[in-house]
């Protein structure tokens, strides 16, 4: 989509151009003044670096002289707004910490750097766009950086105070902006609606009794007086054995049900007896307790799953596949089958571009009503795989947006821009500007 005039002003000075393109030269004998903003000028230099910038980000070129004037005097006319709307930060006393922004600036640099071969390479492109060494460079971006964000922080600042009031639009100014934008404006996605059932590997009754055994054994030792932290670091399956079983400060709902119950009804110090839940088997300790939130620690010991228990979860999961298929009704096989800890689906469709590999190629070329599955997707909690099981709702191809898709999102932000251009017009009224181009 075209850029807003907020967009345009706000999200703006992206850094000069090196190596992108051929840039617009910068070899002129002497600089020129194309305007005055209160009482700062702007120079034809600024006005080039400006050029090469928006080139960047892939503005064209205009190839007759006619165009090429056409467009730098609407560079100019930007660099003018962007000027008046960093006066008026300054006159609103509005301050931007450089830590706001450094990491950015630091960021762009490394983008910059990566796309030479070494650094004399590096310092000759940045010779012939202007700058005698890195460190101009970097002042540059930070400088244009910091004023990026006083524009920003002063437009938010005059949206709280009322300052930029909402301007009507009509339907045809929306119908033209349509048409004029179309050739920018986003494309709808292909989308598809599903529900899933996920049938989650379990291990063995043998390997259950194992593991509680374990666990068991190690509450013993605690209880003998042994280091909570040393045995979490020695025997815990969990990743926070490293942190000696801390998992910090938690809410409720932070934690399974089974967990919850047992850590917020706990002392401060005290250690419970293994606790299961699906993960396997917690030791649980709380060291502090506040309102509304506890900070515990845990020693978990997993059963162990083999092969053999792999098996027995696909063939289940293929089983809830074949009852869906024979019309069984979903809930109720979700009720007896669904592992608790993934989602069944939702009502929202799903972008196909951002649905995980396992997930596209698994509905590929299924349609509505097709149950697809089952197929493996990872356990990365518990290191070993699960099986899904998907019911089709819906599918819909990607293709371009209408007008009345879109209407409300256009009618915004040309409302945005009408308001932004006010303001601007009547800070422009409000500062010496003289044009000399």
């Amino acid at each position: 989509m075209q850029k807003s005039l907020v967009t345009a002003l706000c999200l703006t000075f992206a850094a000069p151009a090196l190596h992108a393109q051929q840039p617009v030269s910068r070899e002129i004998p002497v600089d020129q003044i194309v305007a005055i903003v209160g009482g700062k000028p702007i120079l034809y230099s600024n006005v080039i670096e400006a050029v090469n910038a928006r080139r960047a980000q892939g503005m064209k070129l205009p190839a007759d002289s006619a165009g090429q004037a056409a467009m730098m005097r609407r560079v100019v006319d930007e660099l003018i707004d962007e000027e008046v709307l960093v006066q008026k930060a300054k006159e609103e006393k509005v301050v931007v910490a450089d830590e706001d922004f450094a990491t950015g600036v630091e960021q762009q640099i490394k983008r910059v750097r990566s796309q030479f071969q070494n650094e004399e390479e590096f310092r000759t492109e940045l010779k012939k766009a202007g700058f005698g060494t890195p460190e101009e460079y970097r002042r540059s971006l930070t400088d244009e950086a910091r004023r990026s964000a006083m524009q920003q922080q002063l437009i938010s600042k005059l949206k709280q105070d009322g300052k930029l009031v909402t301007v009507g639009v009509s339907e045809a100014e929306v119908n033209k902006a349509y048409e004029e934008r179309k050739a920018d404006l986003p494309k709808r996605p292909a989308t598809v609606t599903f529900r899933q059932i996920v049938v989650a590997t379990k291990s063995s009754q043998k390997e259950k009794d194992v593991a509680r055994a374990k666990a068991e054994s190690l509450f013993a030792e605690i209880r003998r007086g042994g280091d909570f932290e040393k045995i979490a670091k020695r025997e815990s399956m969990d990743p926070s054995k490293d942190q000696g079983g801390d998992l910090g400060w938690n809410r409720r709902g932070g934690f399974l049900p089974e967990f919850e119950r047992v850590a917020f009804a706990m002392n401060p110090g005290q250690v419970s007896p293994p606790v299961e839940t699906a993960y396997g088997f917690h030791i649980i300790r709380v060291d502090r307790v506040q309102p509304a939130e506890v900070k515990v620690r845990h020693i978990l010991i997993r059963p162990a799953t083999d092969s053999a228990d792999i098996l027995a979860a696909y063939a289940e999961a293929d089983s809830v596949a074949a009852a869906l298929r024979r019309g069984v009704s979903y809930d109720s096989l979700a009720k007896k089958h669904h592992d608790a800890f993934e989602e069944r689906g939702a009502l929202d469709p799903f972008d196909r571009s951002q649905l995980p590999a396992e997930y596209a190629a698994a509905l590929e070329g299924k349609k509505a009503g097709d149950i697809a599955g089952p197929f493996r997707i990872d356990d990365k909690a518990r290191g070993v795989p699960k099986f899904v099981v998907i019911a089709l709702q819906s599918t819909s191809e990607g293709g371009d947006f209408t007008v009345d898709d879109l209407r409300q999102r256009l009618r915004d932000q040309l409302s945005q821009e009408k308001a932004m251009r006010r303001m601007l017009d009547q800070l422009r009224r409000a500062t010496y500007v003289s044009v000399r181009i």
